[in-house]
Protein backbone atom coordinates (compact mmCIF):
# COMPACT_ATOMS: atom_id res chain seq x y z
CA UNK A 1 0.00 0.00 0.00
CA UNK A 2 1.65 3.39 -1.04
CA UNK A 3 0.88 6.06 1.21
CA UNK A 4 -0.13 9.72 -0.09
CA UNK A 5 1.12 13.21 1.22
CA UNK A 6 -2.01 14.19 3.13
CA UNK A 7 -4.13 16.83 1.30
CA UNK A 8 -5.02 19.29 4.19
CA UNK A 9 -1.26 19.46 4.53
CA UNK A 10 -0.30 20.27 1.24
CA UNK A 11 -2.94 22.99 1.39
CA UNK A 12 -1.32 24.62 4.51
CA UNK A 13 2.39 24.77 2.50
CA UNK A 14 0.49 26.48 -0.22
CA UNK A 15 -1.58 28.44 1.53
CA UNK A 16 1.69 29.66 3.72
CA UNK A 17 4.11 30.30 0.79
CA UNK A 18 1.38 31.93 -1.59
CA UNK A 19 0.83 33.99 1.54
CA UNK A 20 4.60 34.78 2.37
CA UNK A 21 6.28 34.59 -0.88
CA UNK A 22 3.09 35.81 -3.13
CA UNK A 23 3.50 32.68 -5.32
CA UNK A 24 0.49 31.27 -7.67
CA UNK A 25 -1.43 28.34 -6.96
CA UNK A 26 -0.64 26.77 -9.91
CA UNK A 27 3.32 27.13 -9.57
CA UNK A 28 3.39 25.76 -5.70
CA UNK A 29 1.71 22.90 -7.02
CA UNK A 30 3.93 22.05 -9.46
CA UNK A 31 6.97 22.12 -6.87
CA UNK A 32 8.29 19.10 -5.96
CA UNK A 33 7.12 18.36 -2.16
CA UNK A 34 10.30 18.56 -0.65
CA UNK A 35 11.18 21.70 -2.57
CA UNK A 36 8.03 22.95 -1.28
CA UNK A 37 8.58 21.93 2.40
CA UNK A 38 12.21 23.46 2.30
CA UNK A 39 10.79 26.86 1.38
CA UNK A 40 8.69 26.26 3.84
CA UNK A 41 11.00 25.73 7.02
CA UNK A 42 13.41 28.36 5.04
CA UNK A 43 10.43 31.21 5.59
CA UNK A 44 9.68 29.96 9.11
CA UNK A 45 12.89 30.22 10.08
CA UNK A 46 12.91 33.83 8.99
CA UNK A 47 10.05 35.12 10.78
CA UNK A 48 11.40 32.97 13.76
CA UNK A 49 14.56 35.39 13.59
CA UNK A 50 12.60 38.32 12.87
CA UNK A 51 10.59 38.11 16.11
CA UNK A 52 13.98 37.14 18.20
CA UNK A 53 15.61 40.31 16.99
CA UNK A 54 12.13 42.54 17.47
CA UNK A 55 11.66 40.40 21.05
CA UNK A 56 7.72 41.45 20.64
CA UNK A 57 8.02 44.15 19.68
CA UNK A 58 6.63 45.93 16.32
CA UNK A 59 8.90 46.76 13.53
CA UNK A 60 7.02 49.19 12.48
CA UNK A 61 7.09 51.31 15.64
CA UNK A 62 9.14 54.19 15.10
CA UNK A 63 9.83 55.63 18.61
Amino acid sequence: MVKSYPLDRIYEEIAFLGYYLHWGYEELMNMEHRERLRFCREVSGINDQMNQQTQGKNIFDVF
